[in-house]
């Protein structure tokens, strides 16, 4: 029996992880820009549900992070108001971009370095080759104070919509600055529970 060649990679073998920016990395690069920051630990918060009872310890813009591919493979991260219900084709058609769907998760890590429910423009400081397109809600950027995770869930850092471009700026990213209402479907209406005053009377 032939020895295996000792040369060739052991496909066994776990692939590498990748080395990419922490909190602490990411808040020295915003206070090398001079941009000033204020951030609140938290519990791990992964949907935008989980992250309500924030609001009112955290005043100010919230959003939702949307990493989106199309059938080329072309990633882009659409970053906008938290209670938008965004029309993925509409959208598409709006950025030229062709039919989109989300990416993987494994996709997600490989662009932009961080986990399902970690999303966040942050997370271009891992995007080195320049694969992912940013998008910005318009209307985001009309409001004083934006609120997104550090790279993690377990923290949430308030920016003001200058220091936000200036960092993206830094990374080697010109984003998008879109108005999303164009694509923007109609608010899905409010679950109301029955009180015991409108439950039928038994018969």
């Amino acid at each position: 029996m032939t020895a295996p060649d000792s040369t060739l990679p052991d496909s066994s073998a776990p692939a590498a992880t990748r080395a990419c920016a922490t909190p602490a990395d990411l808040f020295a690069r915003l206070r090398s820009l001079g941009v000033e920051v204020s951030t609140h630990e938290h519990e791990a918060v992964f949907t935008v549900e989980e992250s309500r009872h924030l609001r009112g310890l955290l005043p100010g813009w919230h959003s939702k992070n949307l990493f989106l591919r199309n059938k080329k493979g072309q990633a882009w991260l659409v970053v906008c108001e938290e209670e938008r219900r965004v029309d993925l084709k509409a959208l598409g058609e709006l950025l030229g971009a062709g039919r989109l769907s989300f990416g993987s998760p494994d996709r997600l890590m490989e662009a932009l370095g961080v986990t399902p429910g970690s999303v966040t423009p942050f997370a271009i400081i891992n995007d080195d080759a320049r694969q992912v397109t940013i998008v910005l809600d318009a209307d985001m950027m009309r409001h004083g104070t934006l609120h997104f995770h550090p790279l993690v869930n377990t923290m949430t850092t308030a920016i003001e919509p200058a220091g936000l471009l200036g960092f993206i700026a830094s990374c080697g990213h010109d984003p998008h600055i879109v108005d999303l209402d164009p694509v923007t479907l109609p608010a899905e209406p409010a679950t109301v529970t029955p009180s015991a005053e409108d439950a039928p009377a038994g018969g």
